[in-house]
């Protein structure tokens, strides 16, 4: 965005598109009151602490009823944590030794917060959950109005230090113009649904917390930019972008493929069976995420028929199509109650992924059981990656015992700085390989995804990025292998391009930035592709890298209308 605007915010842009409104701040949540004195009745208040936490998350679960997707996977996965036994017992041993009910909770959630935060990784990007559990706990228990989005009764832009789900799941995207936090990054809830909503959303940016009530800001969900006070000469423009983004849009259908005809299959990342349906006007999955089924309130593993009736469900939904799915990606970040693991200092660092495999052999050959199983009973072309791959050995290890179980396709995740720089050696021994770009901006960088000071450093267009997938990019290309980009830069319709100029021959991205890309790739040539990979590797920062992007893809957008 360009003009006259007075400043310019930045933060993290995760869902694309531009939309202006004047700013509705979130409810704030419930404060405590000072500490009471003795609780009168224990017992009574133990069961006050007990059924507010079964009315939030019956509250939750009713809301899941409303939606679908990945909205309806995520407030279920809450409900579950409202309703967790650990925290219960932690709220009731507080009331016991004097705590009223609301500091009880409050406290308990606060000791569960801490061990996510010090877990690292995915589990800490989820603490914010337990705080909208708390509040709306808190807020029952003191007969206070329940956080949550304003109705000002007319159009806003919202802006919240950080959004729940039950509260971004419920957006209206007619009343909802963008979403601005000034937390939160690109893999997190707000991120995913604002995504799935249609709604463009910026996360990261602290100096949101300088936004006023009532004042209008423009949002541009794609560059990670709010322009504050913007003129309105700047406001229609973004305007007739959108108007013809929408059209393009609605055009846009069929395989994806570049403007000289190479085909760029277009697939999709989803986390289970409920996903699938959002999906279908793809050309298949290029992460089908497997932790759906061993996350959650398990006492032990899912068992080999309850994995092969899981995974058939998915493959039947894509016959014919491609299907690619990840092996279990848990660890010391995302631990698992029966897989007792050691405490690590630096659980991102830790033993996840493929790694776990030599703790849990087990695990890991029942899964490929199972999916071979389910394979070898469907239509669809199934593929199989393992995560954290980080050496030729893992590489090789890993295919063959994927070959073992009769799967045709094994390949791994490029995630790790040390894969990418071997990719050539790799991808001899493997059938394919997929770039998960979040992680790889992250141990690239040694930023924490987390961190939202350090959201700068996990931008997608960081010159040393692109640089190291299109050295994956080349591998693949001189030995023939495939090489997809399953990360959030896949969904980036400015960037997609690049990534095919970069060596990717297939993009996965969520179902909602499908048709997008679809027409992107379809106005660029496999040379204006080249040419915009040469120039975004050359640049000089994430922000030259995109403004010379844009011109690229401006002038021949220019060349191709007036042809």
């Amino acid at each position: 965005m360009s003009g006259t605007a007075t400043r310019v915010l930045r933060g993290l842009g995760v869902s694309p598109g531009e939309a202006s409104g004047p700013v509705a701040r979130l409810a704030p949540p419930p404060q405590l009151p000072a500490a009471g004195g003795a609780v009168a009745d224990g017992e009574a208040e133990s069961a006050r602490a007990a059924d507010a936490l079964e009315a939030v998350a019956a509250e939750l679960d009713r809301r899941a009823g409303n939606v679908d997707g990945a909205a309806r996977e995520v407030l279920s996965a809450q409900a579950l944590i409202g309703r967790d036994p650990v925290l219960l017992e932690g709220v009731l041993g507080r009331i016991r030794d004097g705590l009223d009910a609301p500091h009880a909770v409050a406290d308990a959630f606060a000791e569960h917060r801490r061990a996510l935060e010090g877990l690292g990784g995915y589990l800490a990007e989820r603490a914010a959950d337990l705080d909208d559990l708390r509040d709306r706990a808190v807020a029952l228990l003191l007969g206070l109005p329940m956080p949550g989005v304003p109705d000002p009764g007319h159009p806003f832009v919202l802006v919240a230090q950080d959004l729940a789900p039950a509260d971004t799941a419920g957006l209206d995207p007619r009343t909802v113009r963008a979403i601005v936090t000034e937390r939160g990054g690109a893999t997190g809830h707000t991120a995913i649904l604002a995504k799935q909503l249609g709604i463009p959303a910026v996360t990261a940016c602290p100096a949101a917390a300088e936004l006023h009530e009532g004042e209008v800001i423009l949002v541009d969900g794609l560059a990670g930019e709010v322009v504050v006070g913007p003129s309105a000469d700047q406001v229609a423009q973004a305007e007739q972008r959108t108007r013809e983004r929408a059209r393009r849009r609605a055009e846009s259908h069929g395989p994806g493929r570049t403007a000289d005809g190479r085909p760029i299959p277009l697939l999709v990342n989803i986390g289970g069976p409920g996903e699938a349906e959002a999906g279908l006007d793809s050309e298949g999955v290029g992460l089908l995420r497997t932790e759906f089924l061993f996350l959650g309130e398990r006492s032990e593993p899912p068992s080999l028929d309850e994995q092969r009736e899981a995974y058939a469900r998915v493959f039947a939904a894509f016959a014919g199509r491609r299907v690619v799915v990840r092996t279990l990606d848990v660890g010391a970040d995302k631990p698992l109650p029966y897989l007792p693991t050691a405490q690590e200092p630096n659980p991102a660092l830790g033993v996840r992924g493929l790694r776990l495999a030599g703790a849990y052999p087990q695990l890991f050959d029942e899964q490929l059981r199972a999916i071979a199983l389910a394979a070898g009973a469907s239509r669809a072309e199934v593929w199989v990656m393992a995560p954290m791959v980080a050496t030729v050995e893992e590489a090789a290890e890993f295919a063959a015992a994927a070959r073992g179980h009769g799967l045709a396709r094994a390949g791994v995740m490029i995630e790790v700085p040390a894969a990418a720089l071997s990719a050539r050696e790799i991808l001899a021994a493997v059938d394919f390989a997929s770039l998960g770009t979040n992680d790889l901006a992250q141990y690239t960088f040694a930023a924490d995804r987390l961190a939202g000071e350090l959201a700068p450093l996990l931008d997608p267009w960081q010159p040393a990025l692109l640089r190291l997938i299109g050295a994956v990019g080349r591998a693949g290309g001189e030995l023939g292998k495939p090489i997809g980009v399953c990360g959030e830069a896949a969904s980036d319709p400015l960037l997609a391009p690049v990534l095919v100029g970069l060596g990717a021959t297939s993009l996965s991205m969520a179902p909602a930035s499908v048709a997008e890309v679809r027409t992107a790739l379809a106005e660029a040539t496999v040379e204006d592709c080249r040419a915009r990979a040469a120039a975004a590797c050359q640049a000089a920062s994430p922000a030259d890298g995109r403004a010379v992007v844009a011109r690229l893809t401006s002038e021949r957008a220019v060349s191709l209308s007036t042809f």
